[in-house]
């Protein structure tokens, strides 16, 4: 009994048998199957009559004679000959001519329920499993699962126990080794195959031998649009793969898929959802036939995802949704993107499942083509970009009230939350009209419901915003609210994560091989006088010296050039790239120089370099374009480094974003990153390509902590703290109490910005204003502070709660228009930016390599917020000697490089990390505890040695500050090293400065 439960055939037999009881099929045998056709002939003949003996017998009469056999066999070999011109999917949805009687091989479920005898039709298919299926003319091999659709094998699967020593693995195996991919079944009928165990499940469209490639299949390890990484989660059945006969085989679900997601590109490759992207359209479908208009929904689907293809896929079925009435939920489908790639999915995705031109419109020329495709009929979807709706109210004629839209939105940020999709909602809803605003009606309700209803939720309007890295705001205007630990959180409506992407091979681990440098600079004032200066606005313009100095950019060069030449070059079959990251515009020209010096003067050869940057860098009475380093027009950078001619690009800002160069294999970083930056520069390396097996990330600026923690809230799902409303009466309340704000010079202000004379509008605002703008110019420094940081909270509170709230109140709204017309022309507040380079002289200088290894991650978990209620403007500091200042920065960065014994503390933390004493302590104790003791250990020590360097430890063993953050970074790499996290780094063969 024990081999029976055991058995392979037992895991076959639970299929088939929740198919055939539960799954809406039938059983069908082998002995019906015709090898040479790859057809079950018998329920191919059986459906046709059923459901089409007429056309049938006109066939039978008017080709064959009346002989029923011949027909029978002269149409399945005209059907066959058919499948493997046009393939499976194409005569499933439309059936096959012969001798000009049109015979349907299948009817899918309409998408109303307006004609029953459609619905009759859909459920005539005959859906039959077959087990143990001889599939080969010339042999006895067999296939362990068949799914037929009236007689045409649509998916074959292999299936495996552990319990027998095999699994997933081995099911891939025997369809790479032992299934000849030139089989009829195999090769021009069955769509996809499936590779099945109880634990994970991997398919594929094409069976190319050894060369086959599977893509997994899994739901993730926190099941289907909910957080973790790859595989499946655990299962009171004991079968964690039962989602795949439980879901997506079951009858339904099974001819939805071939209707409706298979797409068949040119190339005669089926393309077969994902199982993330099968779920992820289905539910947001659901939900929105569920919720009706009105709703926003928010998805979370990593790079590598897939995404055009899921967006294509879900504006086609949003297109021709219906309610449970039978009545069309959007009467338009508007896709808002700039990807190319993405107009091109959605017109080859849409016309290959309805063959009807018209159904998309994009919009190449201007708004009032736009308009135009909102106002007829023939178009259902609307591909355009955002940058097109604040033009296209102009256009439109008439209000749109009448009708219902689906917006979605690729790669949704926080820039979509405030007056561009406001215009949006205008263009769809209905557009203000200032001659409806009377003297009476701008105290009254009724302006407040015509200004308002362009904000906030439409009725009319439901958002799908889709984005890998959702920054809080996006989370608070279109994801879920749900309670986690008891806890109000906004989180996203269906998420494919970074982790499951990296873990199931989809997108690269940038954090794998990650290696930082420490630079160490000293510097001296280099003038007799000592200047005072705001501290802080020197410590950046001292930092910014010493990064742009020629000295720093010269060693880095040399770090960069040795070791794209040693470790990069050769990689991804010797055509790998590199990407510098620098924090200025300045800073990419001189890098981008003293790279081409270091390449030049060390003869390195088939390495060349491009820059990347916005606009014109002046310096010392030269200007410099990246059109004219580079030699070629700026719109042409992209291109040509994605030929082999290029090697390197440096960048400022550009391409740190939406840039998709699978070829990039290496980063160097000398930009401090932070948060979301950090994560969106970073995965410009994580893209897959042919022969790249890894990244690697050299920084200069960044430590793997910092990093680390830029990158949880986006690595499985990203939760936001709901805003709390009244942080917007409270800063209008506030704002009001400015004494440069009068209220009474508000509503003229605002009557005259709803004018529509332009000429009249420009000197009435300026003369209306022009007494607030005294008074501001007549404030002190810290008013004037006080009141820019007000206008600006009140102005972005506004923008971003009107979207998540609904309210009316006409105060907030004019007071809203009133201080953005202020802000905008209150003088301008920049300050010449400090420039110390002819006041301070670099004199010592050092970059040492501080880590090497990886800072993947094992989990997120962390949480973002969209408002912070922190300090409400910034406090005049004093102004400090520039000799105290340097002096400040040379403690924290330059300690260790004093004349007498530069490397003086790494020595002693030589010694700290071969006490055993010390280590011990790291493997006993939570890292807290271990920070309380090491803090002793490093005083002693530093005392110890008083003796042989005393100017050094009794410097800092006075200074608290310093010996803080000492202790801090040094307890922590030996508390690593000690728990096996961190390779010892061994200070005393490192060159002196």
């Amino acid at each position: 009994m024990t081999p029976a439960n055991t058995s392979e055939r037992a895991f076959e037999e639970t299929i088939e048998q929740w198919l055939i009881e539960r799954g809406g099929y039938t059983k069908s045998i082998s002995s019906d199957f015709d090898r040479s056709l790859g057809l079950d002939t018998k329920q191919l003949f059986a459906f046709i009559q059923d459901t089409q003996p007429d056309q049938f017998n006109r066939l039978t009469q008017r080709a064959y004679g009346g002989d029923l056999a011949r027909a029978r066999d002269g149409f399945a070999q005209r059907l066959a000959k058919e499948i493997d011109r046009r393939g499976t999917v194409d005569v499933l949805r439309n059936g096959v001519a012969d001798y000009g009687i049109e015979i349907s091989l299948a009817y899918f479920k309409p998408a109303h329920g307006l004609t029953p005898e459609l619905v009759d039709r859909f459920n005539a298919n005959r859906l039959t499993v077959t087990r143990q299926l001889a599939y080969e003319p010339s042999s006895n091999k067999t296939l362990d699962l068949c799914l037929l659709v009236n007689g045409i094998p649509t998916a074959t699967a292999e299936l495996k126990n552990p319990l027998t020593k095999q699994n997933v693995e081995d099911a891939i195996a025997q369809y790479r080794n032992d299934r000849d991919p030139r089989n009829t079944t195999l090769g021009k009928r069955a769509v996809v195959h499936f590779a099945v165990d109880p634990e994970r499940v991997f398919m594929t469209t094409r069976l190319e031998g050894g060369n086959t490639r599977f893509l997994p299949f899994n739901q993730g390890s926190g099941g289907a649009g909910q957080v973790g990484g790859a595989g499946n989660p655990h299962s009171t059945s004991g079968y964690r793969t039962e989602y795949l006969w439980k879901k997506l085989w079951r009858r339904d679900a099974w001819m939805d898929l071939l209707n409706r997601f298979i797409h068949v590109p040119d190339d005669g490759s089926p393309v077969f959802p994902r199982l993330h992207q099968w779920h992820a359209v289905n539910n947001l479908e659901s939900r929105a036939k569920n919720d009706g208009t009105g709703h926003s929904y928010l998805v979370q689907h990593s790079t590598g995802s897939g995404k055009s293809l899921t967006i294509a896929w879900l504006a086609h079925r949003l297109s021709n949704l219906h309610d449970d009435n039978d009545t069309k939920i959007f009467d338009k489908v508007i896709v808002i993107t700039d990807r190319r790639v993405l107009d091109q999915q959605l017109q080859s995705t849409i016309y290959a499942i309805e063959h009807v031109h018209g159904l998309v419109a994009k919009i190449e020329k201007d708004s009032k083509q736009l308009a135009q495709s909102l106002s007829g009929r023939q178009a259902q979807i609307v591909i355009t970009t955002l940058q097109k709706f604040p033009y296209v109210i102009e256009h439109i004629d008439e209000p749109q009230n009448e009708k219902s839209y689906a917006v979605i939105i690729d790669e949704a940020h926080s820039s979509q939350s405030g007056t561009s999709v406001r215009d949006l909602k205008r263009v769809l809803g209905a557009p203000l009209d200032a001659d409806d605003f009377t003297d009476d009606e701008l105290e009254g309700e009724d302006f407040a419901n015509e200004l308002i209803e362009g904000r906030g939720r439409k009725p009319n309007i439901s958002y799908f915003a889709f984005t890998a890295t959702p920054k809080p705001r996006t989370l608070e205007l279109f994801g879920d609210k749900v309670l986690l630990d008891g806890q109000e959180r906004h989180v996203p409506s269906h998420v494919y994560s970074m982790r499951q992407a990296i873990e199931e091979g989809f997108i690269l681990d940038v954090l794998a091989s990650y290696t930082t440098y420490q630079t160490y600079w000293k510097i001296e004032k280099s003038i007799e006088h000592d200047p005072e200066y705001d501290p802080r606005r020197a410590k950046v313009a001292i930092a910014r010296y010493v990064t742009i100095h020629d000295s720093n950019l010269a060693q880095k060069s040399e770090i960069i050039i040795e070791h794209f030449k040693n470790h990069t070059a050769h990689k991804i079959n010797g055509r790998a790239k590199a990407m510098v990251v620098t924090g200025s515009r300045l800073h990419a020209v001189l890098f981008r120089q003293a790279l081409d010096r270091y390449i030049n003067a060390s003869g390195t050869q088939g390495i060349k370099t491009l820059v990347a940057f916005s606009g014109t860098v002046r310096r010392e009475g030269d200007e410099f374009t990246e059109s004219g380093m580079n030699g070629f027009p700026e719109s042409q950078t992209a291109e040509r480094f994605d030929t082999d001619e290029f090697q390197i690009i440096v960048v400022a800002e550009k391409f740190q974003t939406g840039f998709d160069q699978p070829l990039l294999h290496t980063m160097y970083v000398d930009k401090v990153l932070t948060g979301l930056n950090a994560v969106q520069t970073l995965s410009r390396a994580n893209r897959t390509c042919q022969g790249k097996e890894d990244t690697f990330i050299l920084d200069f600026r960044n430590s793997t902590d910092d990093i680390k923690q830029a990158f949880e809230p986006w690595y499985e799902r990203t939760a936001s703290i709901p805003t709390d409303p009244n942080l917007l009466w409270d800063t209008h309340r506030d704002l009001m109490s400015h004494r440069v704000i009068r209220e009474t010079e508000i509503t003229p202000v605002v009557k005259a910005l709803l004018s529509d004379k332009d000429v009249e509008q420009h000197r009435e605002l300026h003369q209306l204003l022009d007494p607030a703008l005294l008074r501001f110019e007549e404030s002190s420094d810290e008013e004037q502070a006080e009141l820019r940081d007000l206008l600006s909270r009140f102005i972005s509170l506004y923008d971003f709660i009107s979207q998540i709230l609904d309210f009316t109140d006409i105060k907030l709204e004019r007071d809203y228009r009133y201080c953005r017309v202020l802000q905008a022309l209150l003088p301008d507040q920049t300050k010449n930016r400090i420039d110390l380079g002819s006041q301070v002289e670099l004199t010592h200088l050092r970059n040492s390599q501080t880590f090497s290894g990886s800072a993947s991650l094992e989990h997120g978990d962390a949480e973002l917020s969209t408002v912070f209620e922190g300090e409400r403007h910034a406090q005049q500091p004093e102004e400090t000697p520039l000799s105290t200042i340097i002096e400040t920065l040379n403690q924290r960065f330059g300690t260790n490089l004093d004349e007498s014994d530069q490397l003086f503390i790494d020595q002693v933390l030589n010694v700290m990390q071969k006490d055993p004493t010390i280590r011990d302590q790291a493997l006993a104790n939570p890292f807290d505890n271990f920070l309380l003791e090491f803090g002793g250990h490093l005083r002693r020590a530093l005392a110890e040695r008083v003796r042989s360097n005393g100017a050094v430890a009794t410097q800092i063993l006075n200074n608290d500050e310093f010996l803080t953050y000492l202790t801090l970074q040094y307890a922590r790499h030996v508390y690593r090293i000690h728990r096996g996290e961190e390779q010892p780094r061994l200070y005393q063969n490192l060159p002196k400065s």
